[in-house]
């Protein structure tokens, strides 16, 4: 069969175009010549169809199902082929199992040619086009040793890769996966004489030549003056040498002993694909976009280079990386100190502290507040603090705490932010602590907050301990997930939100009975918590209209992308995000005109409007009667208190109130809280918020020369990675296991019966 096969090489191709001729030549091996016509279709001399009749000569040749092979009874030559079904299986043609069509040469007699004809189709289908070409029907692939190429009129070859005739091929059940090497790869071609600056440079450009050819180098000698490798390929004679140029680092390539005898990588990993390939070349993307994923980064080295990453691999890459770019984890904690002594320096009257652990100095805490944000805070903000938390993903996890009020729009204006190593009721008493200091400090007289937060233990026992005259509330949001979680029911959280909005007593007990009459559980599980720490018709203090304290769900555009950074890169993402707000708010409120800002004058101005058909019934200086259609409300406007609850709910007049101050012919808009006027929105904003320099001056500008700050020399160490807390695994028990017998486990290494090899103690 060795002269008889259908051999591609290069004597004897195998092509196909607009006039295809097909010949046999000397060494009867199937061939296009000139003197042979071999057309298909019904008009020319030769037709070649598959199956009992005669198709369309678009049909081409196809795999038919009763295995026949026959030329038109027509034309000048004619090969017929009798029924294959009682020959024996060595001497039939047919197709096998996988749908190969196969001509034994035994068993095909050409008329005008004393030759032997093979044809073999390794899993593929053979089609016309409408100009009669032969091409490949695209539902199968080629294997792996063949090449397709297409020019433009549609024309398609079968070229050879490897020399191998196709019935080699056909014995190859699972060919190998090979990266062909690229046929242009001009950037990555090594010659002789070829300078590189050092021998790292050298290595880097063999490694990237490797890898972009689909080859792996082995290194045979490496050292100071010479540079020598081969091709990790067994059998495969390429080698290359480069030597130190004497009296200068420069390496040059002294030889290459010839051309690879491999066939390339037999598989989609790279030995030369290492970290620091994978950083170098994926570095412009994660400049561009720090976001970028592991995945992603996987996907794209495998679209570009052909090559299959390990996850491991891709993540270290960017983590190599991105050190590079912003710095390493421990180095932030390390400089923690100095970045502390830079806030205080570039930005007076901040509080900035770090905090290790005394046994190894680890980092536990860190603790920064901005003047501008306690300067505007204490003066022009109201009086209202939520605390919030925020759980880090860098490499030392870690959580971020954090106090924060409400500006005049009712825009989030932070006060303080803490760093800790976990959340627990410690660090929670600590960062409350620290609030109580700064507020000591700063303020004239201590101001009487309302705190708002969720139901940890920990807040609830730091805000009675430093805060014990403050009024303290629990934050809807938390408490509706709560409920959710527990019954499931979306009817039972939205009376609940009614409940909590509701403004007095009556309309709140009438929704906590909807609740009962829905589900008795969730009525009592909402009377276990104390009407006064969240319903407002309860609750003691002013709200000004804030339910809930989850600020972080507000933040979350910047501060998730911020929770994996290193510590001092996170906290400097917060103060730059601060000082942009203060700037923009800043700017933006020097173009307000009126008396009070932009939300609270819409909602006065609203009141006023519902007001206009109330009767007000002045009984002394302070007190009036407002009689509206459905009833009436006692209005005290020296207390600026309403029956209805409204006024003191918000800060802002009711229409109740409206109605009575313009009765007495007051301004209505100057009977507001102090931080709804546009005069206390600038004044919160009026600090700025400068910035730091960069880290590579801090040790010049602290002063370090003369070592008088001892603080400043104090190491932080990163703290220990710790595990998030989560709920622990359910084991349960299925309904057809109660009552089962339970399985007698064997130990094979000592023979008894209760436990396995694994757990094994027993002496042998």
């Amino acid at each position: 069969m060795a002269n008889d096969n259908l051999i591609m090489g290069q004597n004897r191709d195998f092509s196909l175009s607009q006039n295809p001729q097909l010949g046999l030549g000397h060494d009867h091996s199937m061939i296009m010549g000139q003197s042979h016509n071999f057309a298909l279709g019904q008009t020319h001399d030769q037709d070649l169809e598959v199956g009992h009749g005669t198709h369309d000569d678009k049909q081409g040749i196809r795999d038919a199902h009763d295995h026949g092979l026959a030329f038109d009874q027509t034309n000048e030559h004619v090969i017929a082929l009798q029924d294959i079904q009682n020959l024996e299986e060595e001497e039939a043609l047919g197709l096998d199992q996988d749908n190969d069509l196969e001509a034994d040469h035994e068993n095909i007699d050409v008329n005008n040619h004393d030759s032997d004809l093979a044809l073999s189709v390794v899993n593929h289908e053979l089609g016309l086009m409408d100009n009669h070409e032969l091409a490949v029907v695209e539902n199968h692939d080629l294997s792996e040793n063949l090449d397709l190429e297409m020019d433009q009129n549609q024309h398609m070859g079968i070229l050879s890769v490897s020399g191998m005739s196709l019935e080699q091929s056909e014995g190859i059940d699972s060919p190998p996966v090979l990266q062909c090497r690229a046929l242009d790869n001009s950037n990555h071609q090594l010659a002789v004489g070829q300078e590189f600056p050092d021998v790292q440079s050298c290595r880097r450009a063999l490694r990237d030549a490797a890898i972009a050819l689909h080859f792996e180098i082995q290194t045979v000698k490496s050292d100071k003056t010479r540079f020598t490798a081969k091709c990790a390929s067994e059998g495969c004679s390429w080698r290359i040498h480069a030597a130190k140029l004497p009296g200068v680092p420069t390496f040059s390539i002294r030889t290459i002993h010839e051309e690879h005898t491999c066939r390339g990588i037999t598989h989609l990993g790279h030995q030369q694909a290492s970290v620091q390939w994978v950083a170098n070349t994926v570095e412009q993307r994660l400049r561009e976009n720090p976001n970028c994923k592991p995945k992603e980064i996987l996907e794209e080295i495998h679209r570009v280079h052909g090559i299959a990453l390990t996850y491991k691999q891709a993540w270290r890459g960017k983590e190599r990386l991105m050190a590079a770019v912003r710095g390493s984890f421990e180095e932030d904690y390390r400089l923690l100190p100095q970045y502390c002594e830079q806030i205080r320096r570039t930005n007076p009257g901040s509080i900035a502290q770090v905090y290790g652990n005394p046994d190894d100095n680890s980092f536990q805490r860190l603790f920064v507040s901005l003047h501008a944000s306690i300067y505007g805070f204490l003066n022009a903000c109201r009086p209202l603090l939520g605390l919030d938390r925020v759980p880090l993903k860098s490499k030392y996890l870690g959580t971020l705490l954090f106090a924060t009020g409400f500006d005049g729009e009712g825009a989030l204006f932070p006060l303080a932010f803490g760093v800790v190593d976990e959340e627990n009721d410690d660090n929670w008493m600590w960062f409350l602590s620290e609030i109580r200091v700064l507020l000591e400090n700063y303020a004239e007289y201590m101001p009487r907050l309302t705190i708002l937060s969720d139901r940890r233990q920990g807040i609830v026992d730091g805000v009675e301990a430093n805060f014990p005259t403050a009024f303290h509330g629990f934050c809807m949001q938390h408490l509706s997930d709560s409920l959710r979680k527990e019954f499931n029911s979306t009817a039972l959280v939205n009376l609940l939100w009614e409940a909590a909005y509701a403004l007095t007593h009556f309309e709140c007990e009438q929704k906590i009975l909807e609740i009962e009459e829905i589900s008795q559980e969730a009525a009592h599980w909402i009377r276990q918590i104390a009407p006064t720490l969240w319903a407002t018709a309860y609750f003691e203090g002013t709200r000004f209209g804030q339910l809930t304290a989850n600020w972080a769900e507000s933040l979350n555009s910047w501060i998730a992308e911020a929770s994996g950074l290193p510590i001092i890169q996170l906290m400097e993402c917060i103060r730059r995000h601060l000082m942009t707000w203060f700037n923009e708010r800043r700017e933006m409120s020097m173009q307000w005109t009126n008396i009070l800002v932009p939300s609270a004058e819409s909602s006065v101005t609203k009141a006023v409007e519902l007001s206009l058909p109330f009767n007000a019934f002045r009984g002394n200086d302070a007190d009036f009667e407002v009689r509206f259609p459905e009833g009436s409300h006692i209005v005290d406007i020296r207390n600026r208190r309403c029956t209805c609850n409204g006024w003191q709910f918000c800060g802002l007049p009711c229409s109740h109130a409206v109605a009575a101050l313009r009765s007495c012919g007051q301004n209505v808009f100057r009977f507001t809280e102090s931080c709804f006027t546009v005069t206390n929105y600038r004044k919160a904003y009026s600090e700025t918020i400068h910035p730091i320099p960069d880290r590579t001056i801090w040790k010049e500008m602290a002063g370090f020369e003369d070592e008088s700050n001892a603080s400043l020399w104090v190491v932080i160490n990163p703290p220990k990675s710790l595990r998030p807390p989560s709920r622990p695994r359910k084991r349960r028990i299925r309904a057809e296991d109660v009552g089962r017998a339970k399985r007698v486990v064997h130990c094979s290494r000592c023979n008894q019966t209760g436990h396995f090899r694994t757990t094994c103690s027993a002496p042998i």
